[in-house]
């Protein structure tokens, strides 16, 4: 995020885009993302036997994924901000289709890395789609489209579970990547048939020292997060790791504050709004794991054990799908209380909601229902929260910054899941009970952990409602290439400037990028861990 100036791309949308089409065709992009990442999950504990890798080495296949979104994200939004969203939405998705390709011919670990790897680089393009929205969207469209949008995520999630289980059962691993490089080859052509380019790119130099600091900060805390449990949480690589990401992402922050086109604006970044919005990201992308890691072990598990359901992979990918539904349908009711409420009530609500639904799970998880109830009750408040928050971000920042800044958001939810994980993982380490000679988690160790997914929704609760009722003013680009100056304060709860209304709708058809694929990794991080 910069201060350059927005200024008309050179070849905008030669005829008014068809809303629904827009839509529609974005949401399919978003779903393909998702299903990318579901799509290895029934295949991850036979990894090792497939790829004739030790399970160390193997269990490299979901953290490329996972590395190269979270360097992909904020370099992406950025890009599509400078030279066009559409161009990189289509550069994402070629990215997508290769990575698959590689995959369907891999039969060693190398080239699985290297294809889950270029997987993981299309990671943004939820956000990207969500700023397309912002550019190309009547006003009064915004809100529900771009909480359908943020819903994709979850939606491709949960219904490619029972898919990629069903294929991996019935033909050779392979067809899961054959069959994803097809979802994304198709998106690709409608994208490239249906979706305009944005009219509003903010030009400038890319900040390449920027993004190089900013990769190498995240990926050595990622690292650290994600293999710690492997190579020791006191080991020196992982303790290195740590102290690498606390110097590097320390003197990156001072060299983006003297930047003076920044890959990251950090001075936007702190805003009440954006800040307390992200902090809030972070807390539900944890809260959001743990369901993911939990309920797919617990239907797993032996009925010997006296919690453990002892169900297949197929029956765990049907009991989570109508999460994915009942998420989708939350969007609309999302987008309705943004527009009466604002987006901060709707990003509270839902954070209310999941935490209920955490609770609820504490004293029903026996049954296959009681599974099926607690993945609703949780999806619903997820689909609140995933509409609100880009609603939020958009109606903080600049028209030139939305890509960059709804990436970044979206980077906050998958650092939470990142987090998330790790926890989690010690917990279930350490809360163990005995069957047959194996250490298996035990209940009570479950119930903590979703325990926990509660309070880090309640934590998201109370962060959100330091988000200001009345927005602060924004720079807007100066028509005449001069400095930017504010505007006036506008109504707040996340409405845009230029008097856009509340529900996080831009004005004058400003852009916007979301947030890449959170959600698709922890569900491939559940799998490791399930």
């Amino acid at each position: 995020m910069s201060h350059t100036h927005a200024r008309p791309a050179d070849a905008g949308a030669g005829t008014p885009p068809r809303p629904n089409a827009v839509v529609a065709v974005l949401a399919l992009a978003g779903i393909v993302v998702a299903l990318m990442q579901t799509l290895v999950i029934p295949i991850v504990p036979e990894l090792p036997r497939l790829l004739d890798a030790p399970a160390s080495d193997a269990a490299w296949a979901v953290t490329a994924t996972l590395l190269a979104a979270a360097v992909a994200t904020p370099v992406v939004g950025r890009l599509g901000d400078m030279f066009g969203k559409r161009r990189m939405l289509l550069l994402s998705i070629v990215l997508l289709v290769s990575g698959s390709v590689v995959c369907a011919l891999a039969d060693s670990l190398v080239p699985m890395i290297i294809g889950r790897g270029l997987q993981g680089l299309a990671a943004a393009v939820i956000p990207l789609g969500i700023s397309i929205m912002r550019d190309v969207l009547p006003a009064e469209r915004l809100a529900g489209s771009t909480a359908l949008m943020s819903a994709s995520l979850g939606v491709g999630g949960a219904l490619g579970l029972p898919a990629a289980a069903f294929i991996a059962d019935n033909w050779n691993w392979h067809l899961l990547f054959w069959t994803s490089a097809a979802l994304g080859a198709l998106s690709f052509l409608l994208v490239l048939a249906v979706v305009p380019e944005s009219t509003v790119r903010s030009g400038g130099r890319f900040d390449l020292v920027g993004s190089l600091g900013l990769s190498t900060g995240l990926v050595s805390l990622l690292l650290a997060v994600s293999k710690g449990a492997d190579w020791g949480w006191t080991s020196g690589t992982t303790l290195g790791l740590f102290a690498a990401a606390v110097v590097i992402l320390a003197a990156w922050g001072r060299y983006e504050l003297k930047a003076k086109q920044p890959l990251v604006d950090l001075r936007t970044t702190a805003r009440p709004q954006v800040l307390f919005t992200n902090l809030a990201s972070v807390a539900l992308g944890f809260s959001m794991f743990a369901m993911s890691l939990v309920l797919p072990q617990l239907l797993q598990l032996p009925e010997q054990t006296g919690y453990g359901l002892g169900k297949s992979m197929m029956t765990v990918g049907l009991v989570l799908a109508p999460q994915g539904l009942v998420m989708m349908a939350m969007s609309a009711v999302s987008a309705g209380l943004t527009k009466a409420k604002g987006p901060k009530v709707t990003l509270m609500a839902g954070a209310l909601i999941v935490a209920a639904g955490y609770g609820l799970s504490i004293v029903l998880m026996s049954e296959v229902w009681h599974l099926v109830l607690v993945s609703c009750v949780i999806g619903g408040g997820v689909g609140f929260t995933y509409g609100a928050m880009p609603a939020l971000i958009m109606g903080a920042v600049p028209e030139s910054e939305t890509a960059a800044a709804n990436s970044l958001n979206t980077l906050m939810r998958s650092l939470g899941t990142s987090f998330a994980s790790a926890l989690a993982g010690v917990i279930l380490a350490q809360m163990t009970t005995d069957f047959g000679g194996y250490a298996l988690p035990s209940e009570n160790g479950f119930k903590v952990v979703m325990a926990i997914g509660a309070g880090a929704a309640l934590l998201a609760f109370v962060l959100a409602s330091f988000i200001p009722k009345r927005r602060t003013a924004v720079p807007t680009a100066d028509a005449g290439g001069g400095d930017s100056t504010p505007t006036d304060s506008t109504p707040a709860d996340g409405a845009p400037a230029d008097g856009a209304p509340a529900d996080g709708a831009p004005a004058d058809g400003a852009p916007a990028d979301g947030a890449p694929a959170d959600s698709a990794r922890a569900d491939a991080g559940a799998a490791v861990k399930a």
